[in-house]
């Protein structure tokens, strides 16, 4: 490359991606593939590598240009701007780990050691639960799509990562996982949070994303970490990117993806489900954690560590952020394990605008539909200690009088109208006690579905055709006008309570289905359980 000698600032420079130095857009690709080394500008604004062959400076003398008078001229090297450059189909080295980690005392990048300094400031005060992620899939626990034989963890390994949607709840791996397959990859790896970033952020993350992938060839890999809480609109810009592979997409969410996620994002990402850790678990990941802390105070002995696994219920931060705080407490003198878990309480795991919400009630509503008051106890207050709206619970109860209980006893559906005002006059906690009540009679009550069933019958019934639109009869017909009145609307009807007991012989289903039937004549079904009757066989005596 030739520069004029007035020229200061050569034209269409460029940043490098790797190692933020200034080449010139031409070379970006031959300085990549060099392990970022050559074509780097230096202060007198001439390419490094070039510098040697410039016009106006004398090539450098080698080894073999000192040799004695006489002997063989020394063969200058090629401009490297003139060689064919063989494009390498994976990634340089230096590309492995774009994130700045030391993997095995090697570092993954040119600027490595430069982060990895700031990345030692923040390990010292990173919680515990940050230092204890796992930096290979090996080391990440209860997740078999990871596992030996996981179907995910043969596409990291053959390269074949697709756009996907990582669903699980907290502390599950889900952040820890996406991070392992960018670093295993070789792409570039952004991270973003949708509480946090907005639509022309993200669009500018696809245009550099674009083209980072023109002028490397390197694929960019975009973590968005709960992605629900994106709107439809806003999940709308991932659908172009994704589609046309400029970007490879993780989403990861805590959401049922299926209400949360819009379909057409749905279809162009694979959905994976990760497994809520057991006990044993995290169990193993309390053990390593106190292993790297070096921890060997007795009282943090494997039954403490399995209270905190249970009191986690499946999440790993949390059940490392209780070790953590266990840690401290532990280094206080005349401390006893009783003292640790009084101190680390933990709120119930319930979100109330979550899946938590919805199966907790719906749990709430099969116990009393099963007549047992402990269960329907136990969930009732569980919603009502994780702070969940008691008109909420209020109003399905008044569903349920109806639903469940119905014609067999047409009291409680009163009873439940009076919980729901009762919580709405006098409010928590004291309310708590007319729900419980009102759970509690709803469960003892004989139960019937015939209106519920009778219902659902004739719903069934109007889906059929011609049946949603058959004419009302004639004589059942208001007739509020004369002109009405001439066309025979209401003529001949019974008033049933001119008749003894009320009682007339009168149609009043439409021709078409006279005479069908929809209210069933029993309260509840006819099938048998098989293990219910295996509980009601009289025991044998010996």
């Amino acid at each position: 490359m030739l520069l004029d000698r007035g020229e200061k600032n050569p034209p269409d420079m460029v940043a490098c991606p790797l190692c933020n130095k200034q080449v010139k857009e031409s070379l970006i690709n031959e300085h990549i593939d060099d392990g970022c080394q050559s074509h780097i500008l230096d202060h007198n604004d001439t390419p490094s590598a070039q510098r040697t062959h410039s016009f106006f400076t004398p090539a450098r003398r080698t080894a073999s240009s000192s040799a004695k008078p006489g002997g063989p001229a020394p063969t200058q090297a090629p401009h490297p701007a003139t060689q064919p450059v063989e494009r390498s189909k994976t990634p340089p080295a230096s590309a492995k780990r774009f994130i700045g980690e030391v993997e095995n005392g090697e570092s993954r990048s040119p600027v490595a050691s430069k982060r990895t300094k700031t990345s030692a400031a923040l390990q010292k005060v990173a919680p515990l639960a940050e230092r204890m992620r796992p930096m290979s899939l090996d080391d990440v626990c209860g997740q078999e799509l990871v596992g030996p034989n996981g179907l995910l963890r043969g596409m990291i390994e053959t390269n074949t990562i697709p756009s996907m949607i990582l669903w699980g709840g907290p502390g599950t791996g889900k952040t820890t996982i996406a991070r392992l397959i960018a670093n295993t990859s070789g792409a570039r790896f952004v991270e973003i949070n949708s509480t946090s970033t907005g639509v022309a952020e993200v669009k500018k993350l696809f245009a550099e994303a674009l083209n980072e992938l023109q002028l490397t060839g390197r694929k960019t890999i975009i973590f968005c970490d709960e992605i629900h809480r994106f709107s439809k609109a806003q999940q709308d810009v991932f659908l172009g990117p994704v589609e046309a592979g400029q970007v490879t997409l993780i989403a990861a969410t805590t959401e049922n993806p299926s209400f949360k996620v819009i379909n057409a994002l749905m279809s162009r990402c694979r959905t994976f489900t990760l497994a809520k850790l057991s006990d044993d678990d995290l169990v193993k990941i309390l053990e390593r954690a106190m292993a790297l802390e070096s921890c060997t105070s007795p009282l943090l002995d494997t039954h403490i560590l399995r209270y905190f696994a249970s009191f986690a219920d499946g999440d790993a931060r949390t059940a490392l952020n209780l070790l953590d705080l266990a840690i401290n407490l532990s280094k206080k003198p005349s401390i006893t394990q009783e003292d640790i878990k009084q101190h680390l309480t933990k709120t119930l795991v319930y979100d109330r605008n979550g899946d938590q919400h919805y199966d907790n009630i719906s749990a709430l509503h099969k116990s009393i539909r099963g007549s047992d008051p402990d269960a329907s106890l136990y969930y009732l207050g569980r919603m009502l200690q994780s702070g969940e709206d008691p008109l909420y619970i209020a109003r399905r109860l008044i569903v349920v009088a109806s639903e469940d209980v119905g014609l067999a006893d047409n009291s409680m559906l009163p009873l439940a109208t009076a919980a729901y005002t009762a919580c709405e006059k006098i409010g928590m906690p004291e309310c708590r006690i007319n729900l419980a009540h009102t759970v509690v009679a709803l469960c003892f009550a004989p139960k019937s579905t015939r209106s519920y069933r009778g219902l659902a019958n004739v719903l069934a019934a109007l889906d059929e055709p011609g049946i949603a639109g058959l004419p009302v009869p004639i004589h059942l017909r208001n007739a509020p006008t004369r002109l009405m009145k001439d066309m025979g609307y209401g003529a001949e009807y019974k008033y049933n309570p001119d008749y003894l007991d009320g009682r007339v012989v009168q149609e009043y289903l439409p021709e078409k289905i006279r005479g069908r039937k929809f209210l069933e004549d029993l309260d509840l079904g006819t099938k048998i359980d098989e293990d219910f009757e295996d509980t009601l066989l009289p025991e044998v005596e010996d």
